[in-house]
Formats: C-alpha cells, structure tokens, sequence
C-alpha cells in the first residue's frame, strides 16, 4: 500500500470514527442498528465493497437499508457481481473492518487482508461501487458516509443510483455485469414488457378471474416499495394496481404496515378495513424485497387469512411445472434433456406446504435458515424456487436452460406459435426476466403471482386453498452461550447435547401429525424451539415441553 493510498484511509477513519461500546456482525441482512451508530460502519464497509470490485474486477453494489425494522433504524448489505449476497468468505473480513479500534489496526487488517486475497492496490484497475438507499430519513447521511469509504480506494467510483428498493440495486448490479443497460427505467421496462408477454399468452377461455376483478390492493408498508410500484403499475394495461400506505401521506415506515408485520401478527394492516372484503390485498416489506398476500375478513375480525411465501412458492410451482409438461410431451428426447426443477425450503416452511408440495411428485429440499443458503441449493437446479415463509424469495433459471429457451424461441418467432410447447418456451422465458434472478423481489413477485392467477383463473381463495397450514407455535429459551446446541440435517436435528433429539422425538410422538425442532438464533443469545401439530394447542403443548427440555439439558432458564 502506497503513501497515497495510506493516507486516503486515514482521512476516511478520521471522519467517522467509531462508536465506543458498540460492535457489529454482518450476517443475512449485512450490518444493522440504530442509524446514529453507523456512520463508521457505512464509511467501512464502502472500503470493503471497493476492495471486493477489485478482487472481483466486477461492479460491485451497496444498498443502504434496514428493511423492516423501524423507521429509526438502518443498515448497509453488498451485493456481489452476480447480484447476489456478499461471499461467505468475505464476511469475517467485513466484521473486523467494521470494528477495528484504531487507524493502525484499520490499515493492518486491510494489508494483510489484500496480501491475502491477491489484490492489487496500484490504481491502475477499474473499481465501481453503485450506491442505493431506501426512503429512511438516516439515508443520505449515510451514503455520504459509504461514497466517502468508496473513494478512499485509488482509482475508485461511487455511483449514486439514488432511492431505490434492495431488489431494484441487486438488479441493476447483476445486469451491469452482464453488460446489459441498468438503469431503474431499464428495469421497469423489462418487468412491464416481460408481464405483458405472459398476459397475452393466457388461454382465450381463461382470460377472466373467478368472480375477482382486476384490481390488487398493496400495503407499501410507508417505504420506498410502494412509489416504486406506483410508478412500475403505470405501464401495464391489463392491471390495476392500487397502492395505500406509500408514505406519501405522512404514514410512519414499518409502524403498524407491511409484509412483516402482516405475516408475523396475521392481522390487517392500517388503512385496510371490512371495505376490502373480497379483494386480492397484499403487503411488501420496508425495502420491497418480500412479499404476502392476505385476504380480508368480514365485517367484525381483524384477523387474516394469509396466503404466505410458502403458498407464492406452490403458485409459482405449479406454474412452472405445468410448462416443463408441455415441453416434456413435445420435445424430441434428441434435443431437449428435461429440465430438473427444485423446491427449496427451510424448516420453517409449514409441514402442510411440504406435504403438498410432495404430492405434486416436486423435489423438496431442505436447507438452514438463511436466504444465502437457500439461493445457494435453488441454483443447482435447472429452475429452482426458493421461498421463506416471510415471502422472501425467488426463481432461479440457470444459464444453460435460458440458453436452450432462447435458441427454441428464436426457433419458434419464424414459425408456428400455436403448440402449447412453444407457447411454454415463451412462457418461461418470459418469467425468466420478469422475476428477479438476483434476489427475493416483491415489485416482480406480485405481477409473477398477478399473471399466474389469471392464467389458472383462480380467485386469491381458490390459491388459499391449495392446502390449510397445520397451526405452529415458535418460542425462545434463554441462553448463555447458543453455539452450546449443535444442530445437523438443515437445522432439524439436534448432535449436542447428547440425548436431546431422542427426547425431543419421544415427546413429538405423542401429538398427531406432530414435528419440533430446535436451533440456536444466529442473531441472539436464544434457543428457536419451532412446533407443529393437527391442533393449535397440541402446538403450543409441544412447544412448552420442548422449551422445557432445552432448559433441563442446557441448565438454561426459558422465556
């Protein structure tokens, strides 16, 4: 590292220097806190994501938001050349960046760290990082902070891309890797023209909802989901795309709205009322990268029925499957291998979607907690769906099999297009670009759903009931030290202590169609304990007594 260098670093520790008493770890979400304690955090972190452009000799992306947490809060995660989440690898290296104590310590950390992993420091390569951020009032404060960590690396450039949802930034880095334009228009052009293909590939007979308008009724949980929407339903013809709690009117972020206080609570969000009875509503979360459906009671309940991540997967499932048909019936077996479709979940995906998902003759895997884990397994598949219940989640196509789709349908634009193979082959294609191959994307998810829906000629109760969820409870016993409980088989099997998993099995054997599992929370100092059963009190009976032997083989104290 040169003096020039040496000395950019040091002015950039200078002017944010860290909170005493405060240490963070990057995990799924990247860094998140309270906004007032990260502008040290976003300065270093815009080091590291100049540091892993260079590695990568790719753009590199740095998204500034703390999703749904409170409107208080914020956070910066990386996006990696692929769009994807920062490298497992790099991750130990963004904590200690994060909290290194003093300039020395910083600039030793990033010597031994670019020795390490064979980077070069001379300047002399391309380095660029585009910077999003979310509606949060914390915003620009901190992506000052990141822009200034960016160009403290020679030869360096932060692009603002300006407010955006996560997606739309994972979006843009995917594409710009790819060579291909990547601006925000860019992307709502390739939504909108990649919905509309699907649209008009309905069958004639089915181009009408099952007693159900056209209208979708969206929670924008007061983030920078629902302008983005506002501004993405303005150029499709063949929906209508209403969106409340925008954050236009004054609304708070994430205070009583959005997808995961739907999802987690189960009841209406503000702004939605016996009115909306009947109408397909749904809720995306702070920064729009997930989405939930829900339908509204009668007059007198604020509860819901929620039509969750694990239902959107069986959706999108049975979609997909049903066009791998009908190019499995057409195709000669000397051109076309079939395409190996997968269904990812994790085990807290409800017992009743595996089931089902099971009886459709699909693969199911399973994988721990994490969305990284879960993109990981789905793209070892020719088409892998992933989905946390949360509505995270996404469709994974691999290059091969895109490939295939366009050669087919190059194929297909000079000849007959009446074959429901050939139909299939535009189909998936055109799913391939409507939904987010990068990350989880509540914008593409909905008009994804939206489209199946009037493909199927289904009504949001027909998709409810696809399968009834089996009631679950989830507790949490205290611990003193997590990494005490050792957990193999995607988290579902207890290794350590010895004797809890045979005692966990003995007391799940006593409720129908029982299922429990344990595991430490990779963010708190807790056991998770997760239940199932045919009752919602068998549930929480299950659950209570397997919280209980946690604490008696652990010698913790529950709560």
């Amino acid at each position: 590292m040169n003096e020039e260098q040496q000395s950019l670093l040091l002015k950039s520790y200078s002017r944010f220097l860290p909170t005493q008493g405060v240490k963070l770890s990057y995990g799924t979400a990247g860094f998140r806190a309270d906004a007032s304690l990260l502008p040290s955090t976003l300065c270093r972190v815009g080091i590291l994501a100049a540091l892993r452009s260079l590695k990568t000799t790719s753009v590199i992306g740095l998204m500034i938001t703390a999703s749904h947490n409170k409107v208080s809060d914020n956070g910066v995660k990386i996006a990696d050349p692929s769009g994807g989440m920062l490298s497992q690898h790099w991750e130990p290296f963004a904590d200690a960046l994060a909290n290194a104590p003093s300039p020395q310590h910083l600039l030793m950390l990033i010597n031994e760290f670019v020795e390490k992993e064979g980077i070069s420091m001379d300047g002399v390569r391309p380095v660029e990082v585009l910077l999003g951020r979310d509606t949060r009032p914390s915003g620009d404060a901190l992506l000052h902070a990141a822009t200034l960590g960016v160009t403290s690396i020679v030869g360096a450039v932060a692009t603002d891309m300006g407010i955006l949802t996560t997606p739309q930034l994972h979006w843009m880095v995917r594409a710009r890797n790819k060579g291909l334009r990547a601006s925000e228009q860019d992307y709502f052009d390739q939504l909108s023209s990649s919905f509309r293909c699907l649209m008009g590939l309905i069958p004639t007979e089915k181009r009408k909802f099952d007693g159900m308008d056209e209208k979708v009724v969206v929670d924008g949980a007061n983030g920078v989901g629902g302008v983005k929407l506002k501004d993405l339903g303005k150029l499709l013809n063949a929906l209508v795309i209403e969106v409340r709690n925008s954050g236009e009117d004054g609304g708070v972020l994430n205070d009583g709205v959005g997808a995961d206080y739907v999802q987690k609570e189960k009841v209406l969000p503000y702004s939605f009322g016996s009115k909306d009875a009947g109408i397909r509503c749904a809720s995306l979360d702070g920064d729009a990268d997930r989405l939930v459906y829900f339908i509204v009671p009668p007059e007198g309940s604020s509860k819901i029925d929620l039509v969750d991540g694990d239902k959107i997967l069986s959706l999108f499932a049975l979609f997909i499957r049903e066009q791998l048909s009908f190019l499995n019936e057409k195709e000669d077996e000397k051109n076309y291998q079939q395409a190996r479709l997968g269904v990812v979940q994790t085990a807290y995906a409800n017992g009743a979607s595996t089931n089902y998902l099971k009886q459709l003759g699909l693969e199911v895997n399973f994988t721990p907690t994490g969305v990284k884990y879960l993109h990981e397994k789905a793209a070892e598949f020719d088409i892998g769906i992933y989905f946390e219940a949360n509505g995270h989640g996404t469709v994974l196509f691999s290059e091969s099999f895109i490939g295939w789709l366009e050669a087919r349908n190059n194929e297909i634009s000079s000849g007959s297009k009446d074959s429901e193979g050939e139909k299939a082959v535009m189909r998936l294609l055109a799913v391939s670009k409507l939904i987010n191959q990068a990350v989880g994307d509540a914008l593409s998810g909905l008009l994804l759903v939206e489209v199946i829906l009037q493909h199927m000629g289904w009504s949001i109760h027909r998709w409810n009931e696809l399968y009834h969820d089996l009631p679950s409870r989830q507790l949490k016993v205290k611990v003193a030290d997590r990494t005490a409980v050792i957990t193999t088989n995607a988290e579902t099997v207890v290794v350590s202590p010895p004797g809890l998993q045979e005692a966990i099995n003995a007391e799940t054997a006593k409720y129908p169609q029982g299922r429990c599992f344990v595991r430490p929370s990779g963010t708190e100092d807790v056991v998770r304990v997760y239940a199932e059963a045919s009752t919602q009190e068998a549930a929480d009976t299950l659950a209570n007594c397997v919280a209980k032997l946690v604490d008696q083989f652990l010698g913790f104290n529950s709560s």
